[in-house]
């Protein structure tokens, strides 16, 4: 093979998967904020309901739900029921949810107003976690919509300040011997997004969520070992997810969920890491910003197993607080083993969301603990990233 061949070779390798990326971005980014149509007949063109829905919005310039509001009359709807009950039981009636006679009353009393579950079942419209699982009985756009789930960002600069060139782990299979030639700087791209499989599978709440998440971590700047991708990190998951709402020191809460959730880098050993969990996801919000509490419990692999010490450096629980102000968005992520002495490791995570323009948005990321990724689990370093984004949280 000719040098000029061998050069056009290395040069396309890199560029397929991120053409790869982009074109699986820019579906979410138009989920996530549509431009802004000249006349409301121009939605009409748009198949997704989702997508077409907040289109509409946009055009007719439509004011985003008050969540105090819904609040407000959740929390006086479910007063009334309350009273209606007890007014059944003083009358020697057996209280069932709602019997006739409530029924019958709140009809007569409140002609006007929506059905009293229906206003229960409303708390939280319009809020942070509601945009994003939602959660509320009117919110819900049914199953299999393409929806933004994590950040999905590209960030050409992410520099290491230890790279860690002899990935270890106390499995003998999974220690790689001889040392990598890597670059403090590469690239990260992250692309995430989940869909609804089954809704209401309770009555009006229980949705069961599909989410995918897939991060890579390229050394494009590593010209003399072909520019490979360093490690990437595949997280598929399923969550069944409920609404709630309750308030503890002033914060709402809003969702449960449990789910299955698997984490692996696809790699053969001495490279391969995995693990699977199963994963709990309490979240809480109020006004512009929003808590996400995640314990897991790790289903054991048995004697095979390529790290057999994972939840003493990736954790056994994470925090994530997020919040919205002037259109920036902030949000640090805290996780650790929750163990004390030689056992106790975790991380922190900060990552900044800024706009540029339109849907498209400058990203900060900077990263300090163990674990940035699987392949680097037990090894502990600060990342800083910079570069764009075409979704965050919220």
């Amino acid at each position: 093979m000719s040098s000029t061949e061998n050069l056009a070779r290395r040069s396309r390798a890199p560029i397929t998967p991120l053409a790869l990326a982009l074109a699986a971005v820019a579906p979410l980014a138009t989920a996530q904020q549509p431009p802004a149509p000249a006349t409301p007949e121009a939605c009409i063109a748009i198949a997704g309901d989702a997508d077409r829905l907040a289109c509409y919005d946009k055009a007719l310039n439509r004011q985003a739900p008050n969540t105090r509001a819904a609040d407000v009359a959740a929390k006086e709807a479910k007063a009334i029921q309350r009273n209606l009950e007890l007014a059944d039981q003083i009358e020697g009636r057996a209280p069932p949810a709602e019997s006739e006679t409530a029924r019958q009353r709140r009809n007569d009393l409140y002609p006007n107003e929506a059905p009293l579950d229906s206003a229960i079942a409303n708390a939280g419209k319009g809020g942070l976690l509601d945009s994003r699982w939602e959660l509320a009985k009117d919110s819900k756009l049914g199953v299999f919509n393409f929806r933004a789930y994590k950040p999905v960002y590209l960030l050409p600069a992410f520099w290491t300040s230890d790279v860690n060139e002899q990935p270890y782990s106390p499995n003998p299979r999974n220690q790689v011997q001889t040392p990598q030639s890597l670059t403090s700087v590469e690239a990260k791209f992250q692309l995430s997004f989940k869909t609804k499989a089954v809704e209401n599978l309770f009555g009006d709440n229980g949705d069961i969520w599909m989410g995918y998440t897939q991060s890579s971590r390229w050394q494009v700047y590593n010209g003399d070992n072909s520019r490979p991708f360093r490690e990437t990190n595949y997280e598929p998951e399923v969550l069944l997810v409920f609404r709630n709402n309750y308030r503890i020191g002033g914060w709402n809460g809003r969702m449960a969920a449990i789910g299955l959730n698997h984490q692996s880098n696809g790699r053969a050993d001495p490279f391969s890491r995995s693990w699977n969990r199963v994963m709990a996801n309490i979240g809480l919000d109020r006004e512009d910003w929003a808590v996400t509490l995640r314990p897991w419990w790790r289903i054991s692999d048995g004697n095979d197993d390529d790290n057999p010490d994972i939840e003493d450096y990736l954790g056994r629980g994470d925090m994530t607080v997020v919040h919205r102000r002037g259109g920036h968005e902030f949000s640090l992520m805290a996780r650790h083993s929750l163990r004390g002495g030689d056992r106790s490791h975790g991380a922190l995570q900060f990552d900044w969301g800024f706009p540029i323009h339109n849907a498209l948005r400058g990203h900060l990321q900077v990263f300090d603990g163990y674990g940035e990724s699987m392949i680097d689990y037990n090894h502990r370093a600060t990342y800083i990233g910079l570069g764009v984004s075409l979704l965050e949280w919220y």
